[in-house]
């Protein structure tokens, strides 16, 4: 059987704590195997295979203990010495076996043979291992190979083998065998697994911490894509943004990390371009660059260098950032290295005031500053000549050698149902980093993820635009309106209108994300008390709108139930407790902290016409 290892985000947020409660013994088959596979304890073949039904010998059992050792980073095969009849100096494990003798793990045989290719045993191998741990003769109550076996099995070390006294071990044996002994107290009472530098906790192996610190990385792949790996490229497993792949996808200046032990190579295709707007703290010694708005911390040297005040950037350059794994800067070039192109939607845009440049660029053409919410949710701030762009204009921005040119975009429509799964619109199949943004006209936003539309119907007035990747799936989408995710959404507790001749005013007060604001507008809104979504243009209130209300009679972390409806929670629902008691105040609670039995629930929920819309967005509860 092959056994491979998920995307490294998988890896390093695979937490194992969540089952804490758990005794050693209950620790997943997959989670032991590539615990043990991480560490080097055990690798695969020429094509990656651990072939866990093979059997192991004792000269491979004495490479595993040594990987399992203090001594991992010191030994290697090579040339040792003759210490047994059958293991010559130029034997593959002569010095795994010269080691295991000198630190009395292992013995070899009265006729002075070590039998290396022998099966090992159970006992043997328990043998070794107790004294690896430091159990000596003292510490054991009989005879072999029973006093051995007893006491393995009293500290951990059996705990899920399926193999006996007397049986050989299996490679699968092993991952058992193994993953016990780090998890195992030795004689001095601590724990193996940390006198080895891992984490262990409640009878489990910190994983995350053991691929983070193995992996190797970053580093920028070269003309062509080129990579350079300490192992062969054709038994490696590939993920690129976190997708299984192969190595023919990697481009130039894609950013990547490995991991020996694993032979799987993580590649990241994450750039960001835009004007270099600035560096923090200083010049001198910069840890942070902001780009296009957006500040980003500064990984490695390189990049350091090139943009203190010593490297080839300065403000005001376009500039191509390279991100590693977790959004940090690896590396710098020059935006006309490659042209890069973003979709999104206008959500502000502003002509300088007079014919002098900006700030941000020493190009006295460029007059125009204008935020994008780009589709994967990140509002990136352009430098352009011409006019200044209206809130919620469908735009493409455009930055290669010539400088940032920021178009008007025609609509490209689409029809069709998501499927169940979200994973495909109409004809076209969702890519699998697809970005999708819904806007709602004004210059608002939001970043959603396929799983958001499950199930939803989409006709041509939903869809601004799509893109088709090489694979001709949909790897972006701009939507109009489609899911209420876009607005800002408050409970009025107070709302007044007065009219005088020709004159109106209106007077708000509302709740939003548990602060009370005050509103004196001339513009009527015509809301009541109660629950509302606010729209913004350019920072300023353009419009509320007034939400449904509905009695509930049930609640739970996802859905709310009125009767024989049931309707989704908005993913930021805001909870208010209402204290009629003292006044009609409201107090901003959670969900975990109301029922449908000790408080009267009313949610509101937007009617907007959105199609994947009709979500609560509030609950008011007041005790009963």
């Amino acid at each position: 059987m092959k056994y491979r290892l998920s995307a490294l985000g998988v890896a390093l947020c695979l937490v194992l704590s969540l089952t804490a409660s758990l005794p050693a013994a209950a620790v997943d088959e997959s989670t032991a195997l590539e615990t043990i596979r991480v560490l080097g304890i055990m690798v695969g073949d020429g094509q990656g295979n651990l072939n866990l039904t093979s059997h192991v010998t004792r000269a491979q059992f004495v490479t595993m203990m040594t990987s399992a050792s203090g001594y991992k980073d010191t030994v290697g095969s090579g040339y040792g010495v003759s210490l047994f009849k059958d293991v010559k100096k130029d034997h593959w494990a002569s010095e795994y076996i010269k080691l295991a003798v000198e630190e009395n793990w292992m013995v070899g045989y009265v006729d002075g043979t070590f039998r290396p290719d022998n099966n090992i045993t159970v006992e043997e191998a328990c043998t070794a291992l107790l004294k690896l741990l430091g159990y000596d003769s003292a510490s054991l109550a009989g005879s072999f190979p029973t006093a051995q076996l007893s006491k393995a099995a009293a500290i951990g070390l059996l705990d899920d083998m399926t193999a006996s006294r007397g049986e050989t071990l299996t490679r699968q044996d092993c991952v058992t065998l193994f993953y016990n002994l780090l998890v195992t107290q030795n004689s001095a009472g601590t724990i193996y697994g940390t006198t080895l530098g891992y984490t262990v906790t409640n009878g489990e192996v910190d994983y995350s911490t053991l691929v983070n610190a193995d992996t190797k990385g970053p580093y920028v792949a070269s003309t062509g894509g080129s990579l350079t790996l300490p192992f062969p490229s054709s038994s490696a497993t590939v993920y690129y943004n976190g997708t299984r792949s192969s190595l023919s996808a990697v481009k130039q200046y894609d950013v990547y990390y490995y991991n020996s032990n694993l032979n799987t190579v993580w590649v990241y295709n994450n750039r960001v371009t835009g004007t270099l707007t600035g560096v923090s703290p200083s010049q001198t010694a910069p840890t942070s660059a902001t780009v296009s708005g957006v500040s980003y911390s500064i990984g490695t040297s390189a990049a350091t260098y090139k943009l203190s005040s010593q490297g080839g950037f300065s403000q005001g350059d376009l500039v191509s950032l390279l991100l590693g794994m977790n959004g940090e800067i690896v590396d710098v070039i020059a935006a006309q290295e490659g042209d890069s192109s973003y979709y999104g939607v206008v959500v502000s845009s502003e002509k300088a005031a007079s014919s002098s440049a900006t700030t941000a660029s020493s190009n006295t053409s460029i007059q125009v500053t204008t935020q994008v919410a780009c589709t994967d949710g990140t509002v990136r701030t352009f430098y352009h000549a011409g006019s200044a762009l209206s809130a919620g204009r469908l735009v493409s921005v455009t930055l290669n050698s010539a400088g940032t040119t920021v178009k008007t975009m025609q609509t490209r429509t689409l029809s069709g149902s998501v499927d169940k799964n979200g994973t495909s619109l109409g004809k076209y199949s969702f890519a699998s980093d697809v970005e999708i943004l819904d806007t709602n006209g004004y210059g608002g936003y939001a970043r959603i993820y396929p799983s958001r539309l499950a199930g939803v119907a989409l006709d041509s007035d939903d869809v601004f635009y799509y893109t088709l990747d090489a694979n001709g799936t949909i790897d972006r989408l701009v939507l109009n309106d489609v899911t209420g995710d876009t607005y800002s959404y408050a409970y009025v507790t107070k709302s007044n209108d007065t009219s005088s001749g020709t004159s109106t005013s209106a007077t708000y007060q509302y709740i939003k994300d548990g602060e009370t604001h005050s509103l004196n507008s001339s513009i009527v809104y015509g809301v009541k008390s109660g629950a509302v979504a606010l729209l913004y243009e350019d920072g300023q209130l353009k419009n509320m709108r007034q939400l449904t209300a509905v009695d509930l009679t049930d609640l739970t972390d996802l859905t709310a139930t009125s009767g024989n409806k049931t309707y989704q929670l908005g993913e930021k629902v805001q909870v208010l407790l209402l204290d009629s008691s003292s006044g009609r105040d409201y107090y901003i609670t959670t969900l975990g902290e109301i029922n449908s039995s000790e408080y009267s629930l009313q949610g509101w929920y937007d009617q907007f016409g959105c199609s994947a819309g009709g979500r609560i967005r509030i609950i008011v509860a007041t005790p009963k």
